[in-house]
């Protein structure tokens, strides 16, 4: 058991990384990525919906009918995700505003959804959670690495912190939207490089 939670959880930190394995969530990731505290924020704001759904959806998956289940998920999905809402707007009101609309928009997202249809429902809650973690944790590493890197090349900034000084020219191509595709393009090809061996 404790080695099929591991498993669980170690899965969606390289295996099955959201972005660049499944490819799914592309929306806040091209969206949200222009600086690593936005893609943390929204990864962190991801993961704990994901995290709370799955164990909700697996400690009621016997009691919801096969045929509304999806609506049922949704349901479940969107109170987390108000919880996330109302908190970001009480404790970081910045974030908040800088992510906009991508935060409601993870009642729709592929990756929750798609962990409560393929895996919470069909597994006990303790799997559940550790799955939801996992991937949770994963997606927040690819949201804050892409950030970080279109932040460094397309600003001169890490974190909010100057890197290279006054005199450096930002690629500011890499904080806009093109940038966002060819990045992420770079950084599955860098990804597929080292999962080939």
């Amino acid at each position: 058991m404790a080695k099929s939670i591991a498993s669980e959880f170690t899965k969606g930190l390289w295996n099955e990384i959201p972005p660049f394995r499944l490819v799914l969530g592309l929306c806040p990731v091209l969206g949200v990525t222009t600086t690593m505290q936005n893609g943390v924020g929204m990864g962190l704001a991801t993961t704990f919906v994901l995290i709370c759904s799955n164990i909700l959806v697996s400690a009621l998956r016997n009691l919801i009918p096969g045929k509304v289940r999806i609506a049922c998920f949704i349901i479940i999905i969107a109170t987390f995700v108000t919880v996330v809402e109302l908190a970001m707007q009480a404790y970081a009101y910045q974030l908040f505003q800088q992510l906009g609309m991508f935060i409601p928009l993870i009642v729709v997202n592929c990756i929750v959804l798609g962990r409560a249809e393929a895996f919470a429902f069909k597994n006990n809650v303790m799997l559940s959670a550790a799955d939801g973690l996992g991937m949770g944790i994963g997606f927040t590493l690819s949201l804050g690495a892409l950030g970080g890197v279109r932040e460094i090349i397309g600003t001169g900034t890490f974190y909010g912190a100057s890197l290279f000084g006054p005199s450096f020219q930002p690629f500011t191509f890499m904080v806009q939207a093109p940038g966002a595709f060819v990045c992420l393009g770079l950084m599955l090809c860098i990804m597929n490089m080292f999962g080939s061996k």
